[in-house]
């Protein structure tokens, strides 16, 4: 008989990040929430509902001390979790001891405060979209385009150009589809109003809010660019270094959250996988949700691409209450 393969599945570690979320929340004068998320995910609409399950039952103080750690994601999702933090508190002060990118950096950018680590970094957040009929990479995968690639394609186009009267996007039509082209350049007005709107939350001054906003949507030659806190200040930022005690803290809690976030698949044979990745993490004093994939993967050849069966993923939530930890299924639809 053929032996069952046991299916992998990652830690969740409850306990251990319980114990550092407490400390960590001991030393400061308000509440403490941490909101980290894999590279193999990003910020999205979902997790949304899930601050707000986090917060609704909860005594809450007037300031919020947020742990964020994230690659980017969706800009209107930042613009909404600020939102409802600020339903909830007066003040937000974001620890940021590591990455804090694109989407990311939209989110700190409503903390009244960032304090930022040695290794912290924010980034320039000029938006690049995956449109249903962009370009296909050598993994048959759907490529992202940003406005500043396809200026600077247009810019070299009009220093090198050989016949005056030529236009550029008669060829470049030939990669890009035109609706890509302009829903980035839709998407690039979009990225400017989210900045500027996210900074209105506490930032008074328009003028400010908008030359902050620019700058980070347009300054930069790279949408990955590390803007570390001597940057950040020379931008505008209202930015301060992290106490070092709590940046060593925000480091054990990173590599707890790597722990249960480590690839979780599960080979059946060349063509069948199991994946159980946990991929994102919102946790305060005795309460912790994340979200887990738990679907199966088949390649078809015939395709060229691998497709999910069986999926699963959910949010899923676990509480700390009377002596008793509980751990429940949390349905986003």
């Amino acid at each position: 008989m053929a032996k069952k393969i046991e299916v992998k599945k990652p830690p969740k570690l409850f306990k251990e990040t319980q114990t550092i979320v407490a400390e960590i929340a001991q030393k400061l004068d308000g509440d403490f929430i941490t909101y980290w998320i894999s590279r193999n995910s990003r910020i999205t609409g979902d997790d949304i509902i899930a601050f707000y399950e986090v917060f609704k039952n909860r005594n809450k103080k007037d300031i919020l001390y947020l742990f964020l750690k994230s690659d980017g994601g969706s800009g209107e999702s930042s613009l909404r979790i600020v939102n409802l933090l600020r339903k909830y508190y007066k003040k937000i002060i974001a620890f940021v001891p590591l990455d804090c990118a694109s989407a990311a950096t939209m989110l700190a950018l409503g903390a009244d405060t960032i304090k930022m680590g040695p290794l912290a970094y924010l980034s320039a957040i000029d938006t690049s979209i995956t449109h249903d009929l962009s370009p296909i990479d050598v993994n048959h995968d759907l490529v992202s385009v940003s406005q500043n690639e396809l200026s600077r394609v247009i810019k070299l186009w009009n220093e090198n150009k050989v016949e005056k009267n030529k236009n550029p996007f008669s060829e470049i039509y030939n990669f890009i589809h035109p609706l890509v082209i302009g829903s980035v350049d839709r998407a690039t007005s979009l990225s400017i109003k989210l900045t500027t709107e996210i900074l209105s939350y506490h930032l008074k001054d328009k003028s400010k809010a908008e030359k902050i906003s620019n700058s980070l949507n347009s300054d930069y030659p790279s949408h990955s660019y590390p803007i570390t806190i001597h940057e950040a200040k020379k931008i505008g930022l209202n930015v301060e270094e992290l106490d070092n005690i709590i940046n060593d803290q925000l480091f054990q809690l990173n590599e707890l959250y790597s722990e249960m976030a480590q690839l979780a698949y599960t080979d059946f044979d060349e063509l069948n996988y199991h994946d159980n990745e946990i991929l994102k993490i919102i946790e305060g004093v005795d309460v912790k949700l994340y979200y887990q994939k738990d679907k199966d993967w088949h390649y078809r050849t015939e395709e060229k691409r691998w497709i999910p069966l069986n999926d699963n993923s959910s949010w899923r939530k676990t509480i700390y209450k009377d002596n008793i930890i509980e751990e429940t299924s949390f349905h986003i639809r």
